[in-house]
């Protein structure tokens, strides 16, 4: 039985604005290519989520030019030769109901759906063991959308996702990655945010249905074909030493 949207409050920032025109260029420095994101978000208002006026989530990111990871050699990088690589997003802290941020994720003019109810969605936390930053803004770096894992079970996935060394996503930072680069929501190419979970078997993940980005989840032992596992290098901190895995 298919299951029902959830409504959002239809004079939302991120419901009202339109779709940014600012496609990603891969051959942009690291420094445009933040700029782009920020400017992003900005357009789509996702900054009044997070209690955000546009001077101060400039001025959040800005201490993150000097953490931006220098493009690698062409193969180097986890998921590259794939199609799978995304070097850096910038994730906004302090958005209280995520469900709000999914109409941000676009599908040219189509916003992003969730079937996922508030209180759930409430419940569905990070891993104990992550380190997420609680910074007004964060750099998550070394993203790699995992298409390798599609047809893979979530549980597996990630056992093979941190025998690697890195990170799963969280719901927060699955919803940045798909609205700031929402060419990486590709079909039959989705991914479970296996760094999120609540009490039950359910795992949190983004895919694409009746053309829109759609937030919700599958059961920790049921392989899809079509569903990978997204992960990254590390999570980096403004007032940090240096990058946080987990």
């Amino acid at each position: 039985m298919p299951m029902s949207t959830i409504t959002v409050d239809q004079h939302l920032p991120t419901v009202v604005r339109d779709t940014p025109d600012l496609p990603h260029d891969p051959a942009a420095s690291p420094q445009a290519e933040l700029d782009r994101q920020v400017e992003a978000y900005l357009q789509l208002g996702l900054h009044t989520l997070a209690g955000l006026s546009p001077a101060a989530l400039r001025q959040a990111v800005e201490p993150l030019r000097a953490a931006l990871p220098d493009t690698p050699p062409s193969g180097r990088a986890p998921g590259e030769e794939r199609g799978d690589h995304v070097p850096f997003v910038v994730v906004l802290g302090g958005i209280g109901d995520l469900n709000d941020a999914v109409p941000a994720m676009r599908r040219r003019a189509l916003r992003g759906v969730s079937v996922i109810d508030r209180e759930e969605l409430a419940t569905y936390r990070p891993l104990e063991d992550l380190r997420v930053p609680g910074d007004a803004a964060y750099l998550l770096t070394g993203i790699d959308t995992g298409s390798d894992l599609c047809g893979v079970t979530p549980e597996r996935a990630l056992a093979v996702v941190r025998a690697a060394g890195r990170t799963p996503l969280t719901v927060a930072e699955g919803l940045a990655l798909v609205t700031v680069r929402p060419d990486m929501l590709r079909p039959n190419r989705c991914f479970s945010l296996l760094g999120s979970r609540s009490t039950t078997q359910r795992v949190p993940a983004v895919w694409i249905s009746e053309r829109r980005a759609k937030l919700g989840w599958c059961w920790d032992r049921n392989p899809h074909t079509w569903l990978g596992a997204a992960s990254a290098t590390a999570r980096v901190s403004a007032g940090s030493d240096g990058p946080a895995g987990g």
